[in-house]
């Protein structure tokens, strides 16, 4: 591989992942930018990213879920779960397809229901 063909799979790989700014506003919207073993949804979600159980599991990252409670790790979490289910639109940046699958699973990009999670995820990137 030549240097030339190495800097265009670095800017390529770089497009690929989700600003930071993406992050931050799933984490702000999830628990208000707080971190630690924080429990919600009546007790099936976890940590910054309010990650729930099933939702680690079909990410398939390894660890424990309970390192769910750092940040780093909820971010690989969600990183794996949006690269399965959501492909394309993890590609494209596309953060209302990444945060609706985010609230409400591999379809929740058509679930009405997640369009509210949406306009805060939306409200928080700007």
């Amino acid at each position: 591989m030549n240097r030339y063909t190495l800097l265009l799979c670095l800017a390529v790989t770089a497009q690929a992942e989700p600003l930071p700014k993406f992050w931050a506003a799933l984490h702000q919207v999830e628990t208000r930018g707080r971190s630690g073993p924080i429990r919600g949804d009546g007790g099936r979600s976890f940590g910054p990213l309010q990650i729930s159980l099933a939702y680690w599991k079909d990410a398939k990252v390894k660890g424990k879920y309970s390192d769910c409670s750092k940040l780093a790790y909820s971010i690989t979490v969600a990183k794996a779960y949006m690269k399965r289910h959501a492909p394309k639109a993890y590609r494209d940046n596309n953060y209302e397809v990444l945060a609706r699958v985010h609230n409400g699973g591999p379809s929740g990009h058509r679930k009405r229901a997640t369009i509210k999670y949406w306009n805060k995820v939306r409200k928080e990137i700007k």
